[in-house]
């Protein structure tokens, strides 16, 4: 079984911010899969479907960021996933807004999200995909800037455009695996220039 889990902060104030395009990602890929996230289940909000004929869950955990690993660890022990079908959505000061990067293990990079999630586990060697929110502009201080929403109509449609490429990245590596999944985010990045 399949468990993707979308990282970002609990609570309205927190919706739709830089920090939370985890969540985006994740509540983009239920529409599209006509799946609920209603059900509280391992410190997470989680919905149960199916895609690509495969039984999945979706989560939304409801730690906040620096203590994601606390759930992720949760739902690993009571959906015992295979190791490469954990899959982790965050975002990524260090890409482009709107650009994504996918990888099927590796480290944390400078998330302390995927950081804590790691340790927790024990392991990195799962699939996760990067959703670049951008550097903070000049004077900002990083921890303000990813808990900002975005500013212009343009800006709200680049990440929407991102959250609905990363859906389907999702969607082709359940499909098809890690090159399906490798596919579907060069040509988005190739089209976006």
């Amino acid at each position: 079984m399949y468990v993707v889990v979308g990282l970002g902060n609990p609570g309205r104030k927190y919706e739709h911010t830089r920090h939370n395009v985890g969540f985006d990602v994740v509540d983009v890929l239920a529409q599209r899969n006509n799946i609920t996230l209603a059900r509280l289940r391992c410190k997470a909000v989680v919905g149960e479907g199916v895609i690509s004929g495969q039984r999945v869950a979706l989560a939304l955990p409801q730690t906040y960021m620096n203590l994601s690993g606390e759930s992720v660890v949760q739902l690993v022990n009571w959906y015992k996933p295979e190791r490469d079908q954990l899959i982790v959505c965050f975002d990524d000061v260090d890409l482009p807004e709107g650009k994504l990067r996918f990888r099927p293990s590796g480290s944390a990079g400078t998330h302390n999200g995927m950081r804590n999630i790691i340790y927790l586990l024990g392991r990195d060697d799962f699939p996760r995909l990067r959703v670049g929110i951008g550097r903070p502009p000049e004077g900002w201080e990083l921890k303000d800037y990813v808990l900002t929403g975005y500013r212009t109509a343009a800006d709200r449609q680049t990440m929407f455009d991102a959250f609905v490429a990363a859906a389907e990245t999702v969607e082709r590596l359940i499909e098809g695996g890690v090159d399906a999944a490798r596919a579907r985010v060069a040509a988005f990045n190739n089209a976006k220039g």
